[in-house]
């Protein structure tokens, strides 16, 4: 007679378990930046202040939302900074220099981001080129075009009937801007598409047009906060995007990820940056603080994983 044996636990319910593991210690970790801010800088616990760590997390939370399906998948996005910079100024010319209505502009910066994700996957699923390299390339394509549109100069949106600040820079709810509304939407909507059951495994096209959705609407966030579309910014985002996902928990060797965890990797990284600033940190010491942190995010997830095989 043999004696009956439990079933083994699936693969799907240690992922899930891995991913609620993982954020738990990113919302302690985002929990103990708090803290010790607060307590080395008093003024630091302020409405004020969260308030601006919200409006900084929100262009870097937008795009970390879209690189989190990427990774999922086992690649990577090097070009969300710079396809983002892309897209203001595709924004810029049809709202502005063309003198279309801002919410054309607004569907062309989303559709733009698109078109970028889909050549970006396209290269990728069909002409097997790897992530890496195809992502790189496209860098150097949308900075160039985004100089070469707007003749490397900036594109302001500060008439009356197209004023970018006015719209998703006003605060009507709790004094926070909108543009922090349209990041917690961006990841409603990123984590509803997840549990709609859409196989971001099998579909990479489908899942770099996702990212260049939140590239786009990444744009529209960041011209936003300078009412203009500046040419020459973008270059440095991708890191943090990339960083975000990661430290929320989303595994550089794929297959495993989390919004709500990249949401959390992105406040981390936003107020680790606010609360050395406001401590009197350099802005050297601050890139080797974060970079620091992305490190031992990785190493973290190699430990976990290891632990779990």
């Amino acid at each position: 007679m043999t004696t009956p044996t439990a079933p083994a636990p699936s693969r799907t319910n240690s992922l899930l378990k891995g991913d609620s593991i993982q954020r738990l210690l990113a919302l302690g970790a985002l929990i103990i930046l708090l803290v010790i801010f607060s307590v080395l800088v008093p003024h630091f616990a302020s409405a004020n202040n969260y308030i601006d760590i919200l409006t900084a997390t929100a262009v870097n939370g937008v795009l970390a939302t879209g690189v989190t399906f990427v990774i999922i998948t086992g690649g990577i996005d090097l070009s969300v900074g710079t396809a983002m910079t892309f897209t203001t100024v595709v924004m810029g010319l049809v709202s502005v220099s063309m003198g279309l209505p801002i919410w054309v502009g607004l569907i062309m910066a989303l559709v733009s981001g698109m078109l970028v994700g889909f050549v970006n996957g396209s290269l990728i699923a069909y002409a097997k080129l790897p992530p890496f390299i195809a992502t790189l390339g496209m860098l150097n394509i949308t900075r160039g075009l985004a100089q070469v549109l707007s003749d490397v100069k900036p594109i302001y949106f500060d008439s009356d009937a197209v004023n970018l600040s006015n719209i998703f820079m006003a605060k009507p709810i709790f004094g926070i801007p909108n543009i922090v509304w349209v990041m917690f939407g961006g990841a409603a909507l990123a984590w509803a598409t997840r549990l709609s059951g859409v196989n971001v495994n099998k579909w990479k096209v489908i899942v770099y047009m996702t990212n260049g959705f939140f590239v786009g609407l990444a744009g529209i966030v960041v011209a936003s906060r300078m009412n203009s579309a500046q040419p020459s910014v973008g270059s440095g985002y991708e890191l943090d995007a990339i960083a975000a996902a990661v430290i929320g928990g989303t595994s550089l060797s794929g297959g495993e990820g989390s919004i709500v965890g990249t949401i959390i990797g992105a406040f981390i990284i936003s107020t680790l940056q606010i609360g050395l600033s406001v401590w009197g940190v350099p802005d050297q010491w601050k890139l080797v603080i974060t970079g620091l942190v992305v490190i031992g995010a990785v190493w973290l997830d190699i430990l976990r994983r290891r632990n779990r095989s």
